[in-house]
């Protein structure tokens, strides 16, 4: 109801007017009083991490030989082509050896010669019709026959060139029919089935290098692929210059794509342990202290938000490693922290368990997980 004044035209309510207003403000105000705050939720899991330190190393294979002549001779059959697998004894290149086989024969001759005389003089000095020292000539005469044909069966074995275990042979550097000399490279020969990964680590790490750790490696060479091993060995000394530790790692390669000399990125996977991971957006980060909020039923079974100081360790993308202050299983808060409040109720709308997207997760009805008074799904 209005009143117009005469004094100044303004207009005036009635203080009957004033207080039926009044009511209807305050209990507006109690009608739009909004409801808990809706969070979606995160179980923090156990999970396997190890902290990574990265490096380049260069591969090599597990037995490496460069295959060359021992004696000056001329080749006379070659037994395997470039790239050719070869197994552990295979012939891979005949030198002449004329003059060592008639030198051959002849030492057999020799010694079947030796052998008889031996045992005709023994079997005469038995019965008394020998002495003894002829005897001993016998057998002095029999054992450097026999001394001579090892030493020309050698000889045939330098001109006779063996794979000493197997592998892939390389490039072949000699064609037949060539005079080879000694230190002369004929091919290569790598057992590539395990391989060798050599790489430096500061020495930062060093009580934590043990064999058996894991490890992961590219190949810019091989796109994407990670290959998996494990340590084998650590060398012994620390490099003064570099300050660093050598590493050996083994690698299986039964597809055979992996050469000796190929450069790696290294990804060592130091202090392997089970720990308790939680979402990063669940991280509440005041100065250098941490904290995350807890969601758990009280008596009425109402959902309450509760502060938890926690101490952080590793970080990977979107995850973090809690090192105390929460346990596994529990739920924390991803997304909508900051309108929740210590010890006030929030209203659930989903729980994340990373199978569905968050834009699915936020455009939820609350009430498909939640009613109004807060309660957990």
């Amino acid at each position: 109801m209005f009143i117009q004044t005469k004094n100044d035209g303004r207009m005036t309510m009635s203080r009957t007017t004033l207080g039926l207003m009044g009511v209807l403000l305050v209990a507006g105000s109690v009608s739009a009083q909004p409801g808990p705050p809706g969070v979606i939720l995160s179980e923090a899991r156990v999970v396997s991490v190890a902290d990574r330190v990265e490096a380049l190393g260069t591969l090599r294979a597990n037995e490496s030989v460069t295959i060359t002549a021992t004696v000056t001779e001329t080749l006379s059959a070659i037994h395997f082509d470039d790239g050719q697998r070869v197994a552990a004894g295979d012939i891979l290149v005949e030198m002449t050896s004329r003059e060592q086989h008639a030198r051959l024969e002849e030492a057999q001759a020799r010694l079947a010669e030796a052998e008889q005389q031996y045992d005709r003089v023994k079997s005469l000095e038995a019965a008394g019709s020998a002495s003894a020292s002829l005897l001993d000539e016998r057998r002095r005469d029999l054992r450097a026959t026999r001394a001579t044909l090892a030493a020309i069966e050698s000889q045939l074995a330098d001109r006779l060139i063996k794979a000493p275990f197997a592998g892939v042979v390389g490039l072949r550097n000699i064609s037949l029919g060539a005079l080879v000399t000694p230190g002369d490279v004929i091919t290569t020969l790598d057992d590539d089935s395990l391989m060798k990964l050599d790489f430096p680590v500061p020495s930062l790490f060093l009580p934590s290098l043990v064999p058996g750790l894991s490890i992961e490696a590219q190949a810019p060479a091989l796109g994407d692929r990670t290959f998996e091993g494990e340590v084998a060995s650590v060398s012994s000394r620390v490099d003064p210059v570099t300050r660093s530790v050598q590493v050996r790692a083994l690698i299986e390669n039964p597809e055979r794509q992996l050469r000796p000399g190929l450069l790696m990125r290294v990804e060592l996977l130091r202090d392997p342990r089970a720990a308790v991971m939680v979402p990063e957006t669940a991280i509440l980060q005041r100065g250098t202290e941490h904290a995350v909020m807890v969601v758990d039923e009280d008596a009425e079974g109402q959902a309450l938000a509760q502060r938890r100081p926690v101490q952080v360790g590793l970080r990977r993308p979107g995850e973090v490693e809690i090192v105390a202050g929460l346990a596994p299983g529990e739920r924390v808060i991803t997304h909508g922290a900051e309108k929740a409040r210590a010890d006030q109720p929030v209203r659930v709308r989903a729980i994340d368990d990373g199978s569905r997207p968050l834009s699915e997760l936020i455009a939820r009805p609350a009430e498909a997980t939640a009613d109004e008074t807060g309660r957990m799904p």
